[in-house]
């Protein structure tokens, strides 16, 4: 039991690695980048579950807050989660959560994984979008002009091969997990 609990949060810590190294593949096209964080969350809640899920992306704004250069443009600090897109990176967490409380009800069969990882988008863009009207004082409107619309395609892309990267690793990781908790 205990190398299946070391496995299970090197992977957390790998997940988050991967989020924090996402992050820089980032497109500032406004004051919030575009960047490939999000697919590193819906693969974290479609193979680690929401606990796994959660963990990693815990992880990943703790370092974050912490100072370490892990948020896009190599940023970090708490200054970056209290500004205005610090919403977002709190919304990775959440989504990560509910992806994978949602592929533990559900399976993952690719459109049921598709629907998590709409469903756990949309929360990230609720969480990010709200605060970012509160810190910036912008209204609705605006705001989602900033914040969503410029994002839906390429979110609905990292979606379709985050389910397919998902369904393909999922089988080696439970593989390799049960492994570990038979050393």
């Amino acid at each position: 039991m205990k190398g299946k609990k070391t496995f299970e949060l090197l992977a957390c810590a790998m997940f988050a690695a991967l989020t924090a190294v996402l992050s820089q593949f980032s497109i500032p096209i406004g004051p919030v980048p575009i960047n490939l964080a999000t697919f590193s969350v819906f693969l974290a809640g479609g193979i680690l579950g929401a606990r796994g899920g959660l963990v990693s992306q815990m992880i990943y704004i703790l370092l974050g807050a912490a100072g370490l250069p892990v948020f896009a443009g190599f940023s970090g600090g708490i200054g970056i989660i209290a500004g205005p897109t610090g919403g977002y990176i709190v919304g990775y967490a959440a989504a990560a959560w509910l992806i994978g409380l949602m592929t533990g009800l559900t399976g993952r069969r690719p459109f049921s994984l598709a629907v998590s990882m709409a469903v756990g988008m949309a929360v990230c863009y609720f969480l990010g979008t709200a605060w970012f009207m509160i810190v910036t004082k912008r209204a609705l409107w605006e705001s989602l002009t900033l914040c969503v619309f410029p994002f839906l395609v390429g979110d609905a892309l990292k979606i379709a091969v985050a389910v397919v990267v998902s369904v393909r690793l999922s089988a080696v990781y439970g593989r390799l997990s049960h492994s570990a908790g038979a050393a």
